[in-house]
């Protein structure tokens, strides 16, 4: 091959490297700007994504909030002052079955979500009720149904719990200190307004205090 054969060979491959190396940082460019493009939707659509569930997040608080402000419909209430709170030994002689209060067992029924199939004693159910918990309870006249729906939302809700009281008035019945409510089905709406009212509610005369480490039905 003459000199000249071999400069415009060279000369060539040049071009065709330099074509090369051109194409190559165009796509790069094409690349990250796909990149950039894509990370941003993400984001957007992570922010958008995180605001609506905020948003939900703060409706639900307000509705909470309002079911909280409103009276319960039909429930029975009693004088705070009036419930007392010493802590005793024997048995109690209670005006209302279920109890909402008064003197009680110096040991509280475990009430975190706890579900017993079997009667437990008033007096550790009343401590639980002290400690803003609420207690709902069923005899014989409630459907097998109606007891299951409100056993699994006693299970998912801390300071709660539920027990059989054979002797009650009604089928369905929820305590807090204070406060007592008679429904017929677990689907009625007051149940849950009863729960967001009074779980950890105003009513409470030791908020804060455990639902856990105490007693446990046999």
């Amino acid at each position: 091959m003459s000199r000249t054969s071999k400069k415009s060979a060279a000369t060539a491959r040049k071009a065709r490297i330099e074509e090369m190396r051109r194409a190559e940082k165009a796509r790069e460019r094409r690349n990250r700007i796909l990149t950039i493009a894509v990370s941003t939707a993400i984001v957007a659509g992570l922010v958008g994504f995180g605001a609506y569930y905020v948003d939900r997040a703060n409706d639900k608080d307000e509705q909470q909030q309002a079911a909280a402000k409103k009276p319960v419909k039909g429930e029975k209430s009693w004088n705070a002052k009036k419930l007392t709170q010493n802590h005793v030994s024997k048995a109690v002689s209670y005006p209302m079955n279920p109890p909402v209060g008064g003197d009680h067992n110096q040991a509280w029924m475990t009430c975190d979500g706890s579900v017993y199939t079997k009667a437990i004693p008033n007096e550790n159910a009343v401590h639980s009720l002290e400690h803003g918990a609420v207690w709902i309870t069923y005899n014989d006249k409630a459907a097998d149904a109606d007891v299951k729906t409100l056993a699994d939302k006693v299970a998912k809700t801390p300071y709660t719990l539920m027990s059989p009281v054979e002797d009650q008035a009604g089928a369905l019945m929820l305590s807090a200190w204070g406060k007592q409510l008679t429904v017929e089905k677990a689907s009625d709406p007051r149940v849950q307004q009863f729960l967001t009212k009074y779980v950890q509610g105003p009513q409470t005369p030791e908020p804060g205090a455990a639902c856990t480490n105490g007693i446990d039905a046999a």
